[in-house]
C-alpha cells in the first residue's frame, strides 16, 4: 500500500512540474521551444517568407570557421565582408550586413534581394531575429552548465542554417518581366 501511494505522489509531482514550466531536459526540445517562441521572427522563416518571395539573385558566402570572426570593414576600396581570412567585396553596407548573418550561420549560398532598397530592412530583421534567437537560448538555459548552454546555442544556429539551406538560394540571375511593346518592323 505504501509503495503504491509513493508512486502516485511521485507521478503527481512530475505532472505538476511539467505543467509549472519545468526546464526541458534535451537540447532538441529547447531548440523546438526557441523556434516556437520566436514564431514569425525565426530567421529561417523570415528568409523563406520575406526574402524568397522577392525577386532575388543567388550569392555564394564563404562559411565562417568555428571561431572565425565575421566583420564588416570600411576600406578605401569600399565595403568588404571579412569572414575569417577571406574578404568579399560588397556593393553597400546593407548587403554586407545581410550576408554577415548568413556567414555567421555557416550557410554557403543565399538569395540576395535584387531591389537594393529592400536589403536594409531585411538585414535589420534578420540581424535582430538572429540576436533574439541567441538571447532566448541564453534565457532558457539560465542556471545550467556552460557547456549545455553552448550546445543549445549552436544547435539552434545549426537548425536555422539547415532550414535556410533547404529553402535554397534562388536563381543565379533574377527573372525579368519582359512585357515591353515591340516596334513593328519597317519594310
Amino acid at each position: 500500500m505504501r509503495a503504491a501511494t509513493a508512486t502516485e505522489s511521485a507521478a503527481t509531482k512530475s505532472a505538476e512540474s511539467a505543467t509549472n514550466g519545468a526546464r526541458p531536459a534535451s537540447v532538441e526540445s529547447l531548440v523546438a521551444e526557441i523556434k516556437n517562441q520566436l514564431g514569425e521572427e525565426w530567421p529561417a522563416r523570415i528568409y523563406g517568407e520575406r526574402v524568397l518571395a522577392m525577386r532575388t539573385r543567388s550569392h555564394a558566402v564563404p562559411p565562417a570557421a568555428r571561431s572565425a570572426p565575421v566583420e564588416v570593414l570600411h576600406t578605401l576600396l569600399g565595403i568588404e565582408l571579412k569572414v575569417g581570412r577571406r574578404r568579399i567585396s560588397c556593393p553597400d553596407l546593407a548587403t554586407a550586413r545581410y550576408l554577415s548573418v548568413f556567414a555567421r550561420a555557416g550557410v554557403s549560398s543565399v538569395a540576395v534581394p535584387y531591389d537594393i532598397t529592400k536589403i536594409s530592412r531585411v538585414a535589420d530583421e534578420l540581424e535582430s531575429a538572429w540576436q533574439r534567437m541567441l538571447l532566448l537560448a541564453e534565457h532558457l538555459t539560465r542556471g545550467r552548465a556552460a557547456t549545455f548552454r553552448s550546445r543549445v546555442r549552436s544547435a539552434a544556429a545549426r537548425e536555422a542554417a539547415r532550414e535556410i539551406e533547404e529553402a535554397g538560394a534562388g536563381t543565379p540571375v533574377p527573372q525579368f518581366n519582359q512585357n515591353t511593346r515591340q516596334r513593328p518592323q519597317r519594310i
